[in-house]
């Protein structure tokens, strides 16, 4: 079966949701709530979107989705394209989905004089680190991912605002 690919419009954002509920599914974490649902609403389709997404269809429904934004590499002085989410619903994998939104992403890429195109994958995924390493995607050792949660970010805003006074 072939997919088309093109890009999400505010028309499809509970379309999104509802692949964004299937990732959160097969990852077994929380979907979003309705708060976080509005704003991803907002955020990706308001005045000044956030990011962009994707949809993959085949016989004429959404199977699958990306959603990217750019970030950019000061020793390059290109942009990145950066990857948060690539998903095709389970049921539909085998048939070429993914495969084809990793090409118009690469093509979107290249558009952009983009110099990468990263993303993460969850450790136990094996099936998506050998999807990706079949696209001649490379795992970087030497990078070790960190992250803030949105409650130590507060806690470390505070205390600069604390520093200042």
């Amino acid at each position: 079966m072939s997919c088309g690919i093109r890009a999400a419009t505010a028309a499809d954002a509970e379309t999104l949701l509802s692949l964004i509920e299937a990732l959160a599914d097969y990852e077994h974490l929380p979907r979003p709530d309705a708060e976080a649902r509005r704003r991803f609403a907002e955020h990706g389709f308001g005045e000044q979107p956030l990011f962009h997404a994707l949809l993959a269809e085949a016989g004429g429904r959404a199977i699958g989705y990306a959603i990217y934004f750019f970030t950019y590499s000061t020793f390059l002085a290109r942009p990145t394209l950066y990857l948060e989410d690539i998903f095709v619903l389970p049921e539909e994998r085998q048939h070429g989905a993914g495969t084809e939104l990793m090409r118009h992403l690469a093509r979107v890429a290249l558009d952009k004089g983009c110099g990468r195109f990263e993303w993460q994958v969850l450790e136990w995924n094996q099936l998506a680190r050998g999807f990706y390493e079949k696209l001649g995607a490379t795992h970087l050792s030497e990078w070790l991912p960190y992250r803030l949660t949105r409650a130590e970010i507060e806690a470390l805003a505070q205390e600069e605002g604390e520093r200042r006074a």
